[in-house]
């Protein structure tokens, strides 16, 4: 793992199209700022493993929202 040190309004750049800024520090609390495209899905740790325990247990569903409209053949 990399360790970095970053102040408020610094940020990392990932791979050129990836950017984490520090957004605003308060006590404990880190806000950050994710700039990344629309195709690379970004979600807080504890949505991730939601998505993968849904995939585990047979949904095919990349979104925890998602519904299969328009694929029930009802149009």
């Amino acid at each position: 793992m990399l360790v970095l040190s970053r102040k408020k309004n610094e940020s990392i750049v990932i791979n050129d199209d990836i950017t984490i800024v520090v957004v605003e520090i308060r006590g404990d609390k880190v806000r950050l700022g994710v700039e990344a495209p629309k195709e690379v899905p970004v979600h807080r740790r504890e949505v991730f493993d939601a998505i993968r325990r849904n995939e585990a247990a047979g949904g095919n569903s990349k979104t925890p929202n998602a519904d299969a409209a328009g694929k029930s053949g009802d149009a």
